[in-house]
């Protein structure tokens, strides 16, 4: 956490020289980065700490090993998965119609298939995060563009 306090410092000088519009258009860009990583993330089926999403359970109606398609396939979408992005700023969010299912599933939460249906425990898969690498992608980023 450290390291983190650092990079902060070391960014707030920096964005402190640049004035409004181009703090704006670079968190955009920033934003866009960022959401281009946690795609590739949930493409690649992996939690922000690289390690991989538990597979989905095996039930009568599947079979064992056959998988129609990915987990979280639309999730990743822009349409779904949005950046937002002002001159102090930027973030990437679920909108709003996924945001609970999105929550359900990072957290590892309970509820319910279908409607007035058995609640069910869902696996904790980690959609949103950040890790070392992203943190080194940022630093790379911001030192391209503002140095």
């Amino acid at each position: 956490m450290d390291n983190l306090h650092k990079v902060d410092e070391w960014l707030a000088a920096l964005l402190a020289n640049l004035d409004p519009a181009a703090r704006q258009r670079m968190m955009r860009e920033v934003a866009q980065e960022l959401r281009r990583n946690q795609q590739q993330n949930i493409r690649l089926q992996r939690n922000p700490d690289g390690s991989g999403y538990e597979p989905r359970k095996v039930t009568a109606r599947t079979k064992k090993g056959r998988i129609k398609r990915q987990m979280f396939s639309k999730l990743r979408t822009a349409k779904y998965l949005k950046t937002a992005a002002s001159a102090d700023s930027a973030s990437v969010q679920f909108e709003e119609k996924v945001q609970r299912m999105a929550r359900v599933h990072h957290y590892g939460l309970h509820d319910r298939v279908i409607r007035n249906g058995p609640r069910v425990k869902y696996t904790q898969r980690r959609l949103l995060g950040i890790n070392k690498d992203l943190v080194l992608l940022l630093e790379e980023f911001f030192g391209k563009h503002v140095c």
